[in-house]
């Protein structure tokens, strides 16, 4: 229905531009989504609000010389029933009830592919996303990148993409060097050895159990016989492989999935880092000055150039993430999506610039800031510890609240915005906590469903679904797959959040004015049709959300 009504628009569009002698640049473009409100229709569209800069007219006076021709356009055969100009010229499309009506057989034929589509057409998506230190357990603030790159690599492979999902393992450098020392000095102390601990070394009591481990379940004292760069390796290596064990096992708790860890290490194994350097030498992007390789980044609009190889000879952070991202490009992906926490917002613009010197578009990388989370208990915010190295692990999380709230709360804001997470909500079985009220709706209609024991037919009456709540319960259905792919183009998963809580609050109200199972035979398979259309919807939008559809609660 969506693309005929595109069809309308784009038609009277030709027919306004031929009529005024405007040429509209190739770049143009408009939105025709589901409008906030049922109330305001079923599509809105913003199309005079794009022409008013083009034609220097406002949008409301554009948008009522387009009425008219729109009206006519869509007076035959078409699913608009009525069409309105609402705000400062909004065009809101009333679809027919019946075309609505006849979306529910739909729904109820392509059950777990409702909604899906080619909308990504195929698009090669590598989608990085958590990729934290293998130096200590996942945080709250890992677990939500974590919900939200997962959600969204679902959505995005619904609607048609390819997608990739990769963990990229920082397993070099100096936080490694500072790891292994860590665990070497707790090593050396629980055994009675004073060894230093490093200045920036990691303090938590996690750093003092893996050394514990080494000691009972490993070398006991045998390390201290060892030269010490020997038995340092051995503790980080170790500390590495424990503290990805936890990762994984969180990460498999909370239904997150990954199709590849990518080691930094093998960036200097395979000297990729050397290629891409090679690479942006050739394009003239590199010089040297005071002994230090220099990234030419303030060509592409970086506020200054960056070191990529100290005068030491060391690498910077920047090379091997730039050999990284040459290597997703030359993998054959043409969609880069990172999703990173804050502390990352200013190493923005110059990986942008660097994959330009690659010679990359700048549309072709979109790195997303996943912002922090505040967990709060009886409306006080919970309060972190002042000792160095302690924090709220993921796991300590999903423990108290489980995996279903941990995942949906993380996911129901965008993600560019602080959070602010309800443990006391999060825990409530009531409709004010609102993955508990979309879960009760699915079953709610599961046990209807089972408690009707009837069989929905072919010959269903849809006519005789009039009433407003069984409208507005249509319309909010036959958004499905538009906001699936707002969600894809956004890359906002929250947005399909959004969406559920209208689908379920438009099926509650439904309910509650109406009796489903009646002696109106007729009537009954009209609203378990409905009901059931409902659930599918409910249940195909909660496994994008990696949540479960309970069948009673």
């Amino acid at each position: 229905m969506k693309t005929k009504v595109e069809a309308i628009l784009k038609s009277v569009l030709q027919d306004y531009c031929a009529g005024t002698g405007s040429v509209l640049p190739d770049s143009f473009s408009y939105d025709l989504h589901p409008p906030k409100e049922a109330a305001m229709g079923d599509l809105a569209c913003n199309v005079a609000f794009k022409l008013a800069g083009v034609m220097r007219r406002k949008p409301a006076e554009i948008a009522a010389t387009l009425l008219p021709l729109l009206e006519k356009k869509a007076s035959k055969g078409s699913p608009v029933a009525k069409i309105t100009v609402a705000g400062a010229g909004f065009l809101n499309f009333y679809l027919h009830k019946v075309d609505l009506g006849a979306l529910l057989i739909t729904i109820r034929e392509q059950d777990r592919d409702f909604g899906r589509s080619a909308a990504g057409h195929s698009k090669k998506v590598v989608l990085e996303f958590v990729s934290a230190n293998p130096t200590g357990p996942l945080t709250i603030a890992h677990g939500r990148q974590a919900a939200v790159g997962d959600c969204l690599a679902r959505i995005l492979k619904f609607t048609g993409h390819e997608v990739h999902a990769e963990y990229y393992l920082n397993d070099g450098g100096r936080q490694m060097n500072m790891l292994s020392q860590s665990v070497w000095a707790r090593y050396g102390e629980l055994l009675g050895i004073e060894i230093p601990f490093p200045e920036d070394g990691y303090q938590g009591d996690y750093i003092r159990e893996i050394a514990r481990e080494i000691i009972e379940k490993e070398k006991k004292d045998s390390l201290l016989k060892e030269p010490e760069e020997k038995a340092v390796a051995f503790c980080g290596h170790y500390a590495v492989k424990r503290i990805m064990g936890w990762i994984e096992d969180d990460l498999k708790t909370m239904k997150v999935h990954f199709d590849h860890f990518f080691s930094e290490q093998t960036l200097y194994q395979k000297k990729s880092v050397d290629h891409a350097l090679a690479v942006l030498k050739e394009k003239g992007f590199l010089f040297e000055s005071e002994g230090a390789l220099w990234f030419r980044s303030t060509d592409f609009g970086d506020d200054k150039d960056r070191v990529v190889r100290k005068s030491s000879g060391e690498y910077t952070y920047l090379a091997p993430d730039i050999a990284y991202h040459l290597s997703k490009y030359e993998r054959g992906y043409n969609m880069l999506v990172n999703l990173w926490g804050p502390d990352h917002h200013g190493y923005i613009p110059r990986l942008k610039a660097a994959c330009q010197a690659l010679g990359y578009p700048p549309e072709a990388i979109h790195i997303g800031i996943v912002q922090l989370t505040t967990l709060f208990r009886k409306g006080q915010p919970v309060r972190m510890s002042t000792r160095a190295g302690e924090f709220v692990t993921l796991r300590e999380l999903y423990n108290e609240v489980g995996v279903d709230a941990t995942r949906f709360f993380f996911v129901m804001r965008r993600q560019e915005s602080h959070l602010d997470f309800d443990l006391d909500l999060a825990k409530e079985k009531s409709q004010e906590n609102p993955v508990f009220y979309l879960q009760y709706a699915h079953a709610r209609i599961a046990s209807l469903l089972q408690f009707a024991a009837q069989n929905i037919t072919a010959d269903v009456k849809l006519e005789r679904l009039a009433a407003p709540e069984e409208s507005e319960l249509i319309g909010c259905l036959s958004q499905f797959p538009e906001y699936l792919v707002q969600a894809s183009r956004t890359l906002e998963p929250y947005r399909l959040t959004d969406y559920l809580r209208q689908v379920a609050a438009c099926f509650h109200k439904f309910y509650s004015c109406h009796r489903i199972v009646t002696e109106d035979k007729e009537l009954t398979q009209a609203r378990l049709l409905l009901a059931d259309a409902t659930r599918i919807v409910l249940r195909n939008g909660l496994e994008l959300l990696g949540i479960t559809q309970p069948e009673s609660m």
